[in-house]
């Protein structure tokens, strides 16, 4: 499945922070730089010049992150968590799940963009949310483990 075909599902948060990283590459590092190379370039030879060529080597960077998020936020599909309820796992939950030896966690579903499992926050795409999407509380999801199945019992669904 190429990526064109899969949704860039995003809370508003995640898009908000896509959208302040892309500001800051056009209006402040992205004409540091610029001033930088320009300035690199007035004093002669460039061949040896560290500044002109980490410059530009750090433009071409900043120039393809741009891109890259410009195509991100135009997917981008945003689904607010609040404007959802029930008990059913959907994108954007905060889920608390508990395992066969009573040890509860709790995981937010969140866009591929805003993935940070050591905070709890999973990709909607990650192996633990397909498992647990569509499940409702007191359901049972099995997660594929390298070390083995694990099987955890949903105990709370919420939308923050």
């Amino acid at each position: 499945m190429s990526s064109q075909s899969v949704p860039n599902y995003i809370t508003p948060k995640g898009l908000q922070k896509l959208q302040d990283e892309l500001r800051s590459l056009i209006s402040e590092e992205r004409p540091s730089v610029v001033a930088t190379v320009a300035w690199a370039a007035s004093n002669g030879d460039r061949s040896e010049n560290a500044d002109y060529i980490y410059g530009k080597r750090r433009l071409r960077e900043i120039d393809k992150r741009i891109a890259i998020l410009t195509k991100k936020i135009e997917a981008a599909r945003v689904v607010d968590p609040q404007k959802q309820s029930g008990d059913r796992v959907l994108f954007g939950a905060t889920v608390t799940v508990e395992d066969e030896n009573g040890d509860q966690k709790n995981f937010s579903i969140v866009g591929a963009d805003e993935s940070a499992p050591e905070k709890g926050c999973v990709s909607w795409q990650s192996p633990l949310a397909k498992a647990l999407l569509g499940k409702r509380v007191g359901d049972e999801a099995i997660i594929k483990r390298p070390v083995g199945e694990l099987i955890i019992e949903i105990v709370r669904v919420e939308f923050k």
